[in-house]
């Protein structure tokens, strides 16, 4: 039976020790919403723009001019950081489902662990990469929501409503793909040190 190894115990006796092929799968399933969101965010963010004409008044005696502003995502540095660390932890995650499924069968028990810890550390690294570029792109959400009226930046969500909620949007589907990444972590943590005790 698969999932079932036979070992013996002290006494002589067989003991059946029961492999959980359930934490391959969750492990599988996870990584694949972790691509999912991940590259749904970049799409997300990669398409928000919005352009408003703004009245400016130049002089008070002249009547006043209408502006087309535009707001793009790559007009922010912050942004950028937020797309180019998505589309990483969306590639990432592409290569090790792949990864995962093709050595599936083929390696043996001690490429399987060699395989498993590299994985653990980048996934932890993605872990690190995801909340670092949803916090700079939360700081400067938070700015153009409320504006900071200590350096007189104005705040621009009011203006760019359609913007500001594809950004927001994009980080908090951002959020749950490290979540997933975090859950990937704990998975891949309990499943060695399951394996170190037996």
């Amino acid at each position: 039976m698969e999932g079932l190894e036979r070992t013996i115990a002290s006494n002589g006796n067989y003991m059946l020790k029961v492999e959980v092929p359930r934490q391959r799968t969750v492990d599988l399933l996870l990584r694949l919403l972790a691509l999912a969101l991940t590259l749904v965010s970049a799409i997300i963010i990669g398409l928000s723009k919005q352009t408003k004409v703004v009245r400016v008044v130049v002089v008070a005696s002249l009547p006043p001019l209408y502006v087309p502003v535009p707001a793009r995502w790559h007009y922010i540095s912050a942004f950028v950081y937020f797309l180019v660390a998505n589309v990483i932890a969306c590639s990432y995650s592409t290569l090790s489902l792949v990864l995962l499924l093709i050595t599936r069968k083929r390696a043996g028990d001690n490429m399987m662990s060699i395989l498993h810890s590299m994985i653990l550390v980048l996934d932890i690294l993605m872990v690190a990469l995801l909340f670092s570029c949803n916090g700079a792109s939360m700081a400067i959400g938070i700015i153009g929501y409320r504006g900071n009226t200590h350096l007189r930046w104005q705040k621009i969500c009011n203006l760019f409503e359609r913007f500001c909620g594809q950004v927001a949007a994009s980080i908090a589907v951002s959020v749950a793909g490290a979540l997933m990444f975090i859950l990937m972590v704990a998975f891949s943590g309990l499943r060695l040190r399951n394996k170190s005790r037996s």
